[in-house]
C-alpha cells in the first residue's frame, strides 16, 4: 500500500501521525533554496530527485495540504501556501 506521495507503508498510518518520507523532505528542502536563474530549479529537480517538473509540482502541491509537512517545516509551507493563495485569487 502506498500513500498519495508514493511512500510505501505510509497509508496504513494516519496522515498526521507519520513522519514525512525522504522524498517529501527533499521536496521541501528544494523549496527552501534560492535559485540563480530560470531552469536551474527544474534541472536540479530532475538530477537530484529524478522527477519531472510537472510531477514535482504535483507532489509539492499535495504537501502544502499535508499537516505533516506543516509540522516539519512551517515557515516554508506557510510561505508557499500564501503564494498559492495569491495565484488563485488572481485567476
Amino acid at each position: 500500500m502506498t500513500s498519495e506521495l508514493g511512500e510505501p507503508g505510509r497509508a496504513a498510518e494516519g496522515p498526521s501521525t507519520a513522519a514525512l518520507g525522504e522524498r517529501e523532505q527533499a521536496v521541501l528542502a528544494m523549496e527552501r533554496r534560492s535559485w540563480p536563474g530560470p531552469g536551474a530549479k527544474e534541472r536540479a529537480v530532475r538530477e537530484q530527485l529524478g522527477l519531472s517538473a510537472t510531477r514535482y509540482y504535483q507532489l509539492l502541491n499535495a504537501l502544502l495540504d499535508d499537516p505533516r509537512a506543516l509540522a516539519h517545516d512551517p515557515v516554508t509551507v506557510n510561505r508557499l501556501r500564501r503564494v498559492r493563495a495569491e495565484r488563485q485569487q488572481r485567476r
